[in-house]
């Protein structure tokens, strides 16, 4: 029997219709074809972690990290840039040194 993968939004719907307390826990186990003490297990995961959706060192860590990818990808353009540059210059320098058609003379083609 394979194994079911449940979303953290689904789960997180869950744990949320059980906490609203309209529905008693087997109702929603049921409807939903989810073992009890899963959904138990769900919700004591939800409450144990429900602190982080306020927690501020949460935030400056993301916005650190968010930094430091922007800072990665700026170092990646400027490289790219640099290399497109080298790229064109040897291009010209090699016209100007084996003639306009020197890619057919020195470029090696693929074999069919």
């Amino acid at each position: 029997m394979k194994r079911r993968a449940f979303s953290a939004e689904f789960k997180a719907k869950i744990v949320l219709e059980l906490l609203r307390g309209e529905k008693e826990l087997n109702v929603i186990a049921n409807e939903n074809e989810i073992a009890p003490n899963q959904i138990r297990n769900w919700k004591a995961e939800f409450l144990a972690n429900a602190a982080a959706a306020f927690d501020d060192k949460k935030s400056e860590a993301l916005k650190a990290e968010l930094k430091e990818k922007e800072s990665e990808t700026d170092d990646l353009y400027k490289k790219v840039g640099r290399l497109t540059t080298q790229v064109d210059w040897l291009k010209k320098k090699s016209e100007e040194l084996f003639g306009p058609d020197w890619e057919s003379k020195y470029t090696p083609r693929p074999k069919d």
